[in-house]
């Protein structure tokens, strides 16, 4: 299985074409569904790595592929301006998780 890219940033988008993960940049809803549908009908592909921005932007398409299918998975990855999290989401979350202050 591979991996395959959906980005909307061409920076993100060359490094990862470095790194040898293919794929595409995109700047529009009707584009992320159109190439969401073109990634999963692809047997090949095992894991869609999309950028958070998709992600906080259109959580009703990345959300829907997320719940209802098994395969791919999808993994959402900072762009080159960085996350929108936190910086201390990981602690928070675990803190959250097992009740405990780390």
């Amino acid at each position: 299985m591979r991996m395959y890219l959906i980005s909307d940033n061409v920076d993100t988008y060359t490094g990862m074409r470095l790194a040898g993960v293919d794929g595409v940049v995109i700047h529009s809803k009707k584009h992320l569904k159109q190439q969401l549908d073109k990634a999963i009908a692809d047997k090949t592909i095992g894991i869609i790595l999309i950028t958070e921005k998709f992600s906080r932007e259109f959580p009703e398409i990345v959300d829907d592929v997320k719940l209802n299918r098994r395969l791919p998975l999808i993994i959402e990855i900072p762009d080159r301006h960085g996350t929108g999290r936190k910086p201390n989401f990981i602690t928070d979350y675990v803190n959250e998780a097992i009740g405990l202050k780390l």
